[in-house]
């Protein structure tokens, strides 16, 4: 089964019975992460609970495809059903995963959590065409969504928020659903939690609490990058990574603004006036932000702009595959981006 994305949530919740193995996929990590657990807890409450989970690793099952059959047929000492996790599932599972979903042995359900799966996977193929199977795709959020997941968690607490303020929020988050939440919690603890209800979140009380996170000093980071500032681009990057922080969602904050970019002066080059245009982006672009984005726009033609994001997709790849520094890839693909800002040349247009 092939679960569309308006049904990926209440499926999470309450997945159907005929389904013994539900694979869960896409680049957002968070939600993937999100949406896993929620099938998990429809079966335990605890998910630690070692009698009743057990959590599997790709690894394993590739050395031992066995081990995936004989983990969902074990029974429970304390009673109860089963769930069976595998981490890290890929293409190199199809044939353990379709062996189990054959002659599906005991109750167990199945949660296969994977990474970004292309449409030809064969993985995907199988749970999505077996009959006891499911396969829900997580994709980055988009404006309205990330808006959705702000309002509704804020509204938990009886706390509502300004649309300049939501706007502000929405704009620093998307890559990462469980980032999303978090930063969303911190702005709870900061409005007063549970002694908040009736409270407004204003732009100033985002720009208290939200200014020293990390999401909103990616974008500093992307902006002075887009604006040919390497040096301050670079400096921030070495921040980042004194304090731990992972490559990939810098790479994504990276990737989200030159997207913007390319459609806005895509929207330029067949004759859209500039306002239409950047009327255009969902969430819209922050007021702060609006004129160093509208001179970068001058500043980068559509081709480069493609050339960027070829590069910031190589670059997280090779995060992701070649076992290689991810700061040092990542610090090399910041001097390319601004060696390409140095040749490209502000036109009227932005072409």
């Amino acid at each position: 089964m092939k679960i569309s994305a308006d049904r990926a949530d209440a499926f999470s919740n309450r997945p159907d019975a005929k389904a013994r193995a539900v694979l869960v996929y896409g680049p957002d990590e968070g939600l993937v992460r999100e949406r896993a657990q929620r099938l998990m807890r429809t079966v335990v409450s605890e998910l630690n609970d070692p009698f009743r989970v057990a959590d599997l690793v790709g690894s394993q099952v590739k050395n031992d495809p066995a081990l995936l059959i004989d983990e969902a047929a074990a029974l429970s000492m304390t009673g109860g059903r089963r769930v069976v996790r595998l981490r890290d599932a890929d293409d190199g599972h199809t044939k353990a995963v379709q062996a189990f979903l054959e002659s599906p042995p005991g109750d167990a359900l199945v949660v296969l959590q994977a990474g970004d799966l292309a449409a030809k996977s064969s993985l995907r193929k199988l749970c999505e065409s077996a009959l006891n199977a499911a396969a829900i795709a997580c994709y980055m959020d988009d404006g309205q969504a990330v808006e959705l997941v702000i309002r509704d968690s804020l509204g938990k607490f009886g706390i509502s928020i300004a649309p300049e303020a939501l706007d502000l929020m929405a704009s620093q988050l998307g890559s990462d659903r469980q980032v999303t939440r978090a930063e969303v919690e911190k702005l709870i603890t900061y409005m007063g939690g549970p002694d908040a209800r009736g409270l407004t979140v204003t732009l100033d009380d985002i720009q208290a609490c939200v200014g020293d996170l990390s999401a909103l000093s990616m974008d500093d980071m992307t902006l002075a990058l887009a604006d040919g500032d390497d040096s301050t681009a670079q400096a921030m990057l070495d921040r980042f990574v004194a304090e731990g922080q992972s490559m990939i969602p810098l790479l994504r904050s990276v990737t989200r603004h030159f997207l913007r970019l390319h459609l806005v002066s895509g929207a330029l080059a067949h004759g859209k006036p500039a306002e239409q245009a950047v009327a255009l982006l969902k969430p819209p672009l922050f007021f702060k932000t609006k004129p160093r984005f509208m001179t970068q726009i001058r500043r980068w033609p559509t081709q480069r702009i493609t050339q960027v994001l070829d590069l910031l997709l190589d670059a997280e790849m090779d995060c992701k595959s070649t076992g290689a520094r991810e700061h040092e890839i990542v610090s090399r693909v910041f001097l390319q981006i601004s060696h390409a800002s140095r040749v490209a040349k502000p036109t009227p247009s932005g072409q």
